[in-house]
């Protein structure tokens, strides 16, 4: 791995001096003079806040902005509507862009530095808006490329709805869409912009639903069995499971149904678990452990059970080979700088999260490159990272120190603070793209660090199994 990791580098000096300056800085001239229609796309997707495969409208406007830029557009792809792909270009490399546009339910927010609901269903505490148009801006700016500099190679987009639980890439990667692509980009909104090695946990989810019959609660409880009793049994054993599983596995769960009416035995009650690890293989024992658990607490109280696969993604795999590229572009590019406006705004922020200082470093600088991270949440990028070298990066869209899944996330995400962050990674991107285009050694390099880490005899077995897409998991 050394040995490879030595030709990387080598490759990447190679890259560098034989992209000039002049190229580089007409690319980013030209994202920054089209950073006011990105801006506007994505404060649209903003406002829908469609959630996971209810995308209708956020996917139509990021296939349409694709398309009047000459991509050819392949809707519904992988048995999913609102996934697509966008390709232009002909020949090798074929470089895929992934870009994610799905919001999440019961974060609300409007776009003011003091938690204020939108009165919607959801809110783009992730930043998916800034994601999907950040990507499609990667995608536009890297066909230009390739007509001005006459240069051969295919720029692939991936339109991949319900990141958040519903597994799109996965839907995807297991029909074969990623199976002729030699290396994927990928970012992700931030509250700070670093380009390391990242790590994702593998992932398990499942809805267990539990059956009783009805009866009054007062007037015949003996005639009655409580689903909601199954679901709390369920719970219970979880719970105590949780001393006897390795510290670093995570398992969390809401009680999506459980019941009309204290007077009335629940007939039908719905429980919602994650379970996730930085290994696939442990993860899978864990559902299994928690599978068993809910059979348990369907014989005990005298109801049944059956259970949906909800999602299920592979922990994220780094490429070395390409990070360092990425984090060198990303270094080339820089942070942003906030207006008088902006800073009081992030002033306000900082302070609703209980930080006595704001650290505006990590907006303005970029994070110093390493080669391990820990992991904390999950992705269906993981998945891809099995199929096809994969790179990706963090930009700082919202205010430093602020969570993913606040409505912190959600406020910052809707103001300009979102969108220069997202242009920085539409840069970013770019700039690696093309890097690839200039040096397919490269490419065939990480190809070689990607069989490495993962094994010769690897096989890819979707977590989620053999089920089609979970459409309707967020009605």
């Amino acid at each position: 791995m050394k040995k490879l990791l030595l030709l990387g580098i080598t490759a990447v000096l190679f890259t560098f001096s034989s992209y000039s300056q002049k190229d580089r800085d007409n690319v980013l001239k030209n994202l920054d003079s089209k950073s006011e229609k990105y801006g506007a796309i994505a404060m649209e997707i903003w406002e829908l806040a469609e959630m996971g495969y209810l995308e209708n409208e956020s996917s139509a406007l990021l296939q349409k902005t694709l398309s009047d830029e000459g991509f050819s557009i392949k809707k519904g792809v992988a048995g999913i509507p609102t996934a697509f792909t966008a390709e232009y270009g002909s020949g090798y490399p074929i470089i895929a862009i992934l870009g994610e546009y799905d919001a999440l339910p019961g974060l609300s927010q409007q776009a003011v530095p003091e938690k204020k609901s939108a009165n919607k269903e959801a809110g783009h505490a992730c930043g998916h808006h800034l994601f999907g148009t950040a990507s499609t801006a990667a995608a536009i700016a890297v066909k230009n490329w390739l007509n001005e500099s006459k240069t051969k190679g295919t720029i692939r987009f991936y339109g991949c709805p319900a990141e958040e639980g519903g597994s799109g890439k996965v839907y995807m990667v297991r029909e074969g869409l990623f199976n002729d692509v030699d290396v994927a980009l990928h970012w992700h909104p931030s509250s700070q912009n670093a380009a390391s090695a990242g790590a994702a946990l593998a992932n398990k989810s499942a809805k267990f639903r539990f059956y009783g019959t009805s009866a009054h609660a007062a007037g015949a409880p003996e005639m009655g069995r409580s689903a909601l009793d199954g679901v709390e049994a369920m719970n219970n054993m979880i719970n105590m499971m949780r001393e006897h599983i390795p510290q670093e596995a995570r398992i969390h769960y809401v009680i999506t149904d459980g019941g009309k009416a204290p007077n009335v035995v629940p007939n039908f009650a719905e429980v919602y678990y994650y379970a996730r690890h930085n290994k696939r293989d442990i993860v899978i024992d864990i559902f299994d452990r928690m599978l068993k658990a809910a059979e348990g607490a369907a014989l005990g109280t005298g109801t049944t059970m059956d259970y949906e696969m909800i999602g299920g993604t592979h922990e994220l795999l780094p490429n070395l080979t390409l990070q360092k590229i990425m984090h060198d572009n990303l270094s080339k590019v820089g942070g942003i700088t906030y207006t008088d406006e902006e800073k009081s705004f992030a002033d306000k922020i900082s302070t609703s999260l209980g930080y006595k200082e704001l650290n505006m470093d990590r907006a303005t600088k970029i994070q110093p490159y390493k080669e391990e991270a820990r992991a904390y949440g999950s992705t269906d990028v993981g998945d891809v990272s099995y199929t096809v070298p994969t790179v990706g990066m963090g930009a700082a869209t919202w205010v430093p120190g602020t969570p993913a899944h606040s409505w912190q996330a959600v406020a910052a995400g809707g103001i300009s603070i979102g969108t220069k962050g997202m242009m920085v990674a539409a840069k970013t991107l770019t700039l690696t793209a093309i890097d690839l285009y200039k040096n397919p050694k490269v490419v065939e390099q990480a190809k070689v660090e990607l069989e490495e880490k993962r094994g010769k005899d690897f096989e890819y077995i979707p977590l989620l199994g053999n089920r089609p897409p979970a459409l309707d998991y967020r009605k």
